[in-house]
């Protein structure tokens, strides 16, 4: 049992345990596979995350099986050799992909979700109306004005990877999350630039190995309060 699940175990644990607990994992082992009950979270977690605008411009590949694991592992295996084992090991690989651009047919996917979810209510029309836009206002400025719509879409992304780390850590599951990839090979592997999308983070999630972790059992190092924060 590792740190994680023998604090998620505890009855009414405090969040900020897993935070201190959670740890970048430098190796899985490869025997112990998450249970669907929990596959079935993760995915909750990547689908319900925070986004600007709820314009949830992701998209994100979910390996299980030997095979997916090595297609993802055609992003590391030449250029990042080192983080392959990682991802072959773990028992899923999450991929992180960023919309590069919002169009409006994917804008209008997002609107009718919104309303067949019972977002509008007592004047439907108006009310979607102004959401979209409010939307289109906010990608506009950042197409046009700014002409930052993908690191714009990209920062959306890290709010989920951010979420999605603490959950999985929540969960009880140890993660990497790993930008030491070549986009490149993984968007031609999954065909990304066909649909509009660009890879960010690879994330393997498993159980962590004790005699290949290393950072397991290393202390925590954060900067101290007085060097990061400013109570006014």
């Amino acid at each position: 049992m590792n740190a994680l699940t023998k604090i998620t175990a505890q009855s009414g644990f405090d969040i900020t345990d897993v935070v201190k607990a959670r740890h970048t994992t430098k190796g899985y082992d490869a025997a112990k596979r998450i249970s669907d009950v929990d596959i079935a979270k993760v995915k909750e977690l990547l689908r319900f995350s925070p986004s600007s605008t709820n314009n949830q411009p992701w998209h994100f590949v979910l390996a299980s099986t030997d095979a997916g694991k090595a297609r993802v592992a055609k992003g590391t295996d030449e250029k990042f050799p080192f983080n392959s084992p990682s991802i072959r090991a773990a028992s899923h690989v999450v991929v992180f992909a960023a919309r590069v651009a919002v169009p409006d047919a994917y804008q209008q996917k997002v609107l009718d979700q919104e309303e067949a979810d019972g977002r509008y209510v007592g004047d439907p029309e108006t009310q979607k109306a102004q959401m979209a836009a409010g939307r289109t206002m906010f990608h506009n400025l950042h197409k046009d004005v700014l002409q930052d719509v993908q690191q714009w879409n990209e920062k959306q992304v890290y709010l989920n990877v951010g979420q999605f780390l603490l959950g999985v850590a929540a969960l009880g599951i140890d993660a990497t999350p790993m930008e030491g990839f070549d986009p490149a090979a993984l968007d031609a592997e999954f065909g990304f630039a066909e649909q509009g999308l660009t890879s960010l983070v690879i994330v393997p999630i498993g159980y962590s190995d004790a005699a290949t972790d290393y950072n397991a059992t290393l202390p925590k190092s954060r900067l101290t309060y007085a060097d990061i924060l400013t109570e006014v």
